[in-house]
């Protein structure tokens, strides 16, 4: 393991969050220096960010405790274009008033959690590069900018690369991503005084730009450290899962069904998750992630707990481990699990268990219940249901409840109006 001068980048090494640098020797003696900032870009194409995301806030939250300042850039500007990188084809455009509307909500709901905003020395800001590349005179910015980037390296970046060599459209607008990208790293060290960018490896292309056009328009030294992307052993992107994104806003997902992701987390990927989205000592860290067999299970929940509360309270997260312990545990009916609420003479009248399973979003399909139910996954009550035409009613409720259960780890209640 690397050691360094700097408190920051021993923080990164020892979590396992480096992936790659540029000239890290000369970015640690300048972290050396006295408070710095640095900065992350993030989309502004939804109304939160996810898991995906959370590496990179982490990183944040690290440079921040080590004295330094924390910008979080939202692409009010490029969110516009749509980063094409490694993706078959080109996204939806937004308009200006979702933009903006995605990223009030990412403000209130996905940031202030990990870091400390205000107006001191190391608090974080926020800001939108929307603010300077809206301005921008596209002939004036062409000549004084794009000068400086060369089409040959720019379909050299595997993340164009890829898209052409699937033969999928990579339009002008798309193209000008990467350029806008890096220009918006001259712009934050000409603003701010800005002298490292961090990121996902998958951005490392895009983020180099930003060092070289700093080095040949304005004669800077600037820096990036990108992070390695998160995958499962099954080779899915982290966050990404057959019920959707993993989102850290808790009106798009339950601060119980996110205690639960990260308590269903592979083994082997426990001591990873605990070191880069847990604050717990390293010390901890390892001796959790030395505990093997069942024991691998009380790590689990440590993590969950400690991610949940990190990013809803701790609440929160006493609220979920509660809701978990009675469902697992004790076999009985949490009050978060999601649920949905239907009218008692409806339930008296009998409702098939297929249309519940629908309701209530735990399958989305009459085939996926069906197939649910054939294989002996779906449970009313804990007890399993033997026939796809079986019918709920006011029999089966349960403190004016009924649970209902699609394998082991999901479950919902239907609760009378």
């Amino acid at each position: 393991m690397t050691t360094y001068k700097s408190d920051f980048l021993n923080v990164l090494e020892e979590r396992g969050f480096i992936h790659q640098g540029s000239d890290m020797a000369a970015l640690d003696a300048k972290l050396c220096e006295g408070t710095q900032s640095a900065y992350i870009g993030f989309d502004a194409t939804a109304q939160s960010l996810h898991v995906g995301n959370l590496i990179n806030i982490m990183m944040l939250h690290w440079f921040q405790e080590t004295g330094h300042k924390p910008i979080t850039l939202m692409g009010g500007g490029t969110s516009k274009i749509g980063d094409p990188s490694f993706k078959d084809e080109s996204r939806n455009l937004l308009d200006d008033t979702t933009i903006e509307n995605n990223m009030e909500h990412i403000r209130r709901t996905c940031f202030t959690q990990f870091l400390r905003y205000g107006d001191g020395a190391t608090d974080a800001m926020m800001v939108n590069n929307n603010d300077w590349l809206s301005a921008l005179k596209y002939l004036d910015f062409l000549r004084d900018y794009g000068r400086y980037f060369t089409i040959n390296r720019m379909i050299g970046f595997d993340s164009v690369k890829t898209r052409l060599e699937r033969e999928s459209p990579l339009t002008l607008l798309e193209f000008n991503y990467m350029v806008m990208q890096g220009y918006d790293y001259v712009e934050l060290n000409k603003r701010y005084g800005t002298i490292l960018q961090m990121g996902g490896s998958d951005q490392w292309g895009n983020m180099i730009n930003g060092v070289d056009l700093a080095h040949k328009a304005v004669q800077k030294k600037l820096f990036v450290v990108t992070t390695p992307l998160l995958t499962t052993p099954d080779g899915r992107k982290m966050g990404k899962t057959e019920g959707g994104a993993i989102w850290l806003n808790k009106d798009m997902l339950s601060p119980y069904d996110y205690y639960q992701f990260w308590r269903n987390v592979d083994d082997v990927m426990v001591a990873e998750m605990l070191a880069k989205f847990t604050l717990l000592p390293m010390d901890e860290v390892k001796r959790l992630a030395a505990l093997e067999g069942a024991e691998i299970n009380e790590a689990k929940k440590i993590l969950a707990f400690e991610a949940t509360k990190l990013c809803h309270g701790q609440q929160a997260a006493m609220d979920a481990e509660g809701t978990a312990q009675k469902v697992f545990e004790q076999g009985g009916i949490g009050d978060d699990l999601p649920s949905i609420t239907i009218d008692g003479k409806r339930l008296s009248a009998g409702i098939p268990v297929i249309d519940l399973f629908i309701e209530t979003g735990l399958v989305s399909s009459k085939g996926e219940a069906r197939r649910l139910i054939e294989g002996g996954g779906a449970r009313l009550n804990d007890i399993k249901i033997e026939d796809v035409n079986a019918v709920s009613s006011s029999n089966d409720l349960n403190d004016d409840m009924v649970k209902l259960s699609a394998g082991k780890k999901k479950h919902a209640l239907i609760k009378l109006n």
